[in-house]
């Protein structure tokens, strides 16, 4: 018995010590694990679209020319005669509608249409997503015998979308014509649309009412056709203007475009990775189209010149440089270092220059810095070399300025003679965290009794001050400390979150700050609270006074008055954030 007891103690000793094994190479693996999921997200923003596939009807015709398919679009029993224009190699392998080869093919094939017979206001030429950039933008083409301006109104028979109605903008540029070419924008994805065409004469009567209606496919992305959204205790007017959600992730590839009532109107089809902001050039828009290629658009949805960044990824922002110039966040694709380069492309060529590495503008910060590692708080990033993060640039023309915003270090700086010889101007942001650096000495002084920002995102001039060097800037203040490149401490104040997610007291901030590069100093201007997003997020004028504000942690955006009082607040569904979102008009460029 005893002889038992004894090799069944043994017996239970090596069940315990085998359990606690297993359950230390459970908990060794869970951080592996945790960071395999994590690389995977993040990788993500690099994936190209493999498919564009078009749910078309019937072959029609085909164009053997541009090697273009007709095919019938249906839209609903009673809806517009209308067509998709299929290249005949869509689901090729490496395919994309952003070559401006397949563009030319597509304008050539929209050609042979326009002259097969005369298209009038009420049998007009209709062709859902003709460029294959925008899933439901509705290309139409008519003539009329006397000069002509076209108004549309789109009616849904649904609670909660109410009518959308805008001006045309021709593509051929003028304001009343005998022909018109415009792709019409508003149409609700998985509805049917009730559309009134107003043909105005010069005198701003209606000459001409015509009506048809087009039952439109759902979105491609799945994504919400309506957002639910709150109203604040605001009572000013909305600006006019779509709200553009930009790197929706889970949903990366598209841009969506909604109104003021929370109706997307517009669904935009990209290579990948998404939108970083958009910017206008005369009629056209650049924008980013996937993590390495940028694109400009022209109003009907064709894509007319592409500028691809071989051996470069985007990331974060892009903005007008000097005279006319592009100028791109990105980073060496593969490169040690990531988030710290800033390209310079020409409008013209698609020339791509390497204009700042800010590994060498500031070496010896950069000296005093390390890669993430798998204990800091952003572990997912552990082994990327993330000392800097440029988030925003701005351009300046006084003395060939940019100011970029650094998310890592907390700061906001300003690097002049970008084109020259850089050489750093100033920094503002807490200056303890220079204390100790080459550049304790460029750090602005804080005037003022305020609580500096803290992972800031979206940084922005905003107006001249009354004298030269003096102006202001607008950012969200994430309102969040988090360092992961530096063994440093810096303890802020106590209203600075330092958790990721925070609580429902945390809150972050729009801010309006005044550099006076004369006094050396920055001050707080105005500041209103916003929810709270540890990073990513924007607030951004939008028109009217008004501010439009993302909080993409938080999976909310909305538009405040000009006393930062809220009008409208509308959620969203993501996988852990979206970007931005801005407010455009789009005037020009769909409207008149």
């Amino acid at each position: 018995m005893e002889e038992q007891k004894r090799k069944s103690g043994k017996t239970g000793r090596r069940r315990i010590w085998r359990w606690i094994l297993a359950l230390a190479v459970l908990l060794a693996a869970v951080p592996v694990c945790v960071l395999a999921a994590a690389k995977m997200f993040t990788a993500q923003e690099s994936v190209v679209r493999s498919s564009w596939e078009i749910d078309a009807g019937a072959v029609l015709d085909r164009d053997e020319e541009h090697q273009i398919e007709f095919a019938r679009a249906d839209l609903g029993e009673d809806g517009i005669r209308a067509f998709y224009l299929v290249p005949e190699e869509l689901e090729e392998e490496g395919f994309t509608f952003y070559d401006t080869a397949v563009q030319r093919r597509l304008s050539g094939a929209l050609e042979t249409l326009k002259k097969a017979q005369d298209w009038t206001a009420e049998n007009p030429l209709a062709v859902v997503n003709p460029y294959g950039t925008g899933s439901n933008g509705l290309y139409l083409y008519f003539t009329t015998d006397q000069e002509r301006q076209v108004t549309y109104t789109v009616h849904v028979e649904k609670e909660g979308i109410p009518d959308f109605t805008a001006r045309a903008a021709n593509a051929g540029g003028q304001t009343y014509g005998k022909t018109h070419e415009f792709q019409l924008i508003g149409l609700v994805p998985g509805e049917t649309n009730e559309v009134t065409l107003e043909l105005g004469g010069s005198w701003g009567r209606v000459r001409r009412i015509v009506r048809f209606t087009a039952a439109m496919p759902e979105p491609e992305s799945g994504y919400a056709t309506q957002l639910e959204y709150t109203d604040g205790s605001s009572g000013a007017a909305q600006a006019e203007g779509l709200f553009t959600m930009m790197r929706v992730n889970g949903y990366l590839g598209y841009g969506f475009m909604y109104d003021n009532a929370g109706v997307m109107r517009y669904e935009m089809m990209l290579e990948g990775f998404g939108l970083d902001r958009i910017l206008e050039d005369g009629n056209d828009i650049l924008t980013c189209v996937s993590s390495a290629k940028l694109a400009r658009i022209g109003g009907l949805g064709q894509v007319k010149q592409v500028y691809p960044l071989d051996g470069y990824e985007l990331h974060h922002d892009i903005g007008f440089g000097r005279d006319g110039e592009i100028l791109a966040l990105a980073e060496h694709a593969g490169g040690k270092t990531v988030e710290d380069v800033v390209l310079s492309i020409d409008p013209a060529s698609g020339a791509v220059t390497e204009l700042l590495d800010f590994t060498d503008v500031m070496a010896g910060y950069f000296a005093m810095t390390r890669p993430v590692g798998a204990t800091d708080d952003f572990f997912w990033q552990a082994g990327e070399w993330d000392w800097i993060h440029l988030n925003s640039l701005q351009y300046l023309e006084e003395k060939d300025s940019l100011i970029v915003s650094s998310r890592e270090t907390s700061a906001i700086i300003k690097v002049e003679e970008i084109h020259g010889t850089p050489r750093i101007a100033w920094l503002a942001g807490d200056e303890r965290f220079w204390a100790g650096t080459p550049y304790a000495d460029l750090s602005l002084r804080r005037k003022g009794d305020f609580v500096p920002h803290y992972g800031q995102h979206c940084v922005q001039y905003l107006q001249a001050g009354k004298e030269d060097g003096v102006y202001e800037l607008c950012l969200y203040d994430n309102h969040f400390w988090s360092l992961n490149s530096r063994d440093f401490s810096l303890d802020p104040d106590e209203s600075v979150c330092r958790d990721l997610y925070g609580s429902g007291e945390d809150r972050s901030r729009v801010m309006v700050y005044r550099i006076d590069e004369n006094a050396r100093t920055y001050e707080l201007v105005s500041s209103f609270d916003v929810p709270y997003s540890s990073i990513v997020s924007n607030g951004t004028p939008c028109g009217g006074g008004n501010w439009t504000v993302n909080s993409g942690v938080a999976m909310v955006f909305g538009e405040y008055d000009g006393d930062g009082r809220l009008i409208r607040e509308y959620s969203y569904d993501c996988t852990m954030q979206n970007y931005r979102t801005f407010k455009y008009d789009y005037n020009g460029f769909w409207f008149s």
